[in-house]
């Protein structure tokens, strides 16, 4: 691996145990709100050490409250584990220059910058990499660098103008957003991917390159199935409530208390599901014997399991369903969410930091067998750690320097 910062010092210095995958890697964090800060925090948790560069009043998301934790923003909270805060004001030269040595020792760059917007500090790709041609330079924007270069990124546009909102909601309501920032999460999901694949193909190179990302894409890529019924096939799909266009039955239905869902996905799932509601005889009926029948004749048959539903509360029949390898699920709050992963033993929450900084967050989504993830740092105050970011660089003095 080319270029990745020594793990006694950076040990020494930030703390860091050096058990992860990508232990030893720096990445210069420029990002702010969500999608980047997302990506950035995975890259954290797999070891990186990840230094948060903010401008003197800090990350926006910092600032968006209402709910807190001791008066910092949950927002910011969620994103933002096992990072190293430092402020600074690109436009002060001096400043700028801690800026460039944050580069100079990276391996990896993430930035969501309007497009454009870095150029004049001589901080955009084609600057940088003139300096830095090693450097995994990674890019996201709300609508990509040509004709939607001065939209704002936002992933509330991003569900507008995807097509998202058309099919979120009641068939004849209006139009909803998803209820988080799903555009924000994908870009980040896939930011982390590309950075990976990236860094992969420069140890083999040792040259690095632009990865870059926008929403609409990420959106565009995320809808999958929908997105593809219009491009593959010519159709426009359109707002079904809860329904699936491919599915049935796969959505909520009431029972004797409130409702729960029911996903079946073959023949043999709602074969089973008939008997559990006491009416084999549907499923072998010409009207649902098939996925095509069962869509075509779903009116006729959501009636018909309505009725056997009615019999018993949700959670008898989540354990009857359960237990007869029937796709179901009781519709619970976030907290029940969290309980309910807790009792399946995935140990949702994990804390990061120690001492009295100690945040409860939510565990990464991967767990690795020989190199696993830590939760060392909890999400930095801001400029928490401008002292340690500048005892590192005075520390390693980086191989390149930006030319004057």
């Amino acid at each position: 691996m080319s270029r990745v910062d020594d793990l006694g010092v950076l040990e020494e210095i930030f703390g860091r145990r050096g058990t992860g995958p990508l232990a030893g890697v720096v990445v210069a964090d420029l990002s702010r709100v969500l999608a980047g800060p997302y990506a950035t925090m995975l890259l954290a948790d797999m070891g990186a050490t990840v230094i948060k560069v903010e401008s003197t009043t800090g990350d926006d998301a910092r600032a968006w409250v209402p709910p807190h934790r001791d008066g910092e923003s949950t927002f910011f909270l969620s994103v933002n584990r096992n990072k190293q805060s430092i402020a600074l004001d690109f436009s002060d030269p001096a400043q700028l220059r801690v800026v460039e040595r944050i580069i100079a020792r990276a391996d990896v760059l993430v930035e969501n910058f309007k497009p454009g917007g870095l150029r004049r500090y001589g901080l955009d790709y084609d600057s940088v990499s003139a300096w830095r041609p090693d450097l995994v330079y990674a890019s996201i924007t709300g609508f990509g660098t040509a004709g939607g270069a001065d939209l704002p990124g936002y992933d509330l546009l991003a569900q507008a103008l995807s097509g998202m909102m058309s099919l979120t909601g009641s068939a004849s309501g209006e139009p909803y957003r998803a209820g988080v920032a799903l555009f924000d999460v994908i870009t980040g999901l896939h930011a982390v991917s590309g950075i990976l694949g990236a860094f992969h193909e420069r140890q083999g190179s040792g040259t690095g390159q632009h990865v870059e990302l926008n929403l609409l894409t990420s959106a565009l890529s995320g809808l999958v199935n929908q997105s593809a019924a219009y491009v593959a096939g010519g159709s426009v799909p359109t707002r079904m409530g809860n329904e699936h266009p491919s599915l049935y039955p796969y959505e909520p239905f009431p029972t004797l208390d409130k409702n729960m869902v029911i996903a079946v996905g073959n023949n043999g799932q709602f074969a089973r599901l008939c008997q559990c509601l006491g009416a084999p005889e549907l499923a072998v009926d010409e009207r649902f014997a098939t996925v095509g029948a069962r869509n075509a004749n779903r009116v006729e048959l959501r009636q018909l399991l309505i009725d056997g539903l009615s019999t018993r509360n949700a959670a008898d029949w989540f354990e009857r369903l359960k237990a007869a390898q029937v796709p179901c699920a009781p519709i619970l709050g976030v907290d029940e969410g969290v309980h309910f992963a807790e009792g399946l033993g995935l140990e949702p929450v994990v804390m990061a930091g120690f001492g009295e900084r100690e945040i409860p967050t939510v565990r990464h989504p991967v767990d690795f067998s020989r190199t696993p993830v830590d939760y060392t740092h909890a999400p930095p105050l801001l400029d928490g750690d401008r002292d340690r970011v500048l005892a590192w660089l005075e520390r390693v003095e980086p191989e390149v320097r930006k030319a004057s």
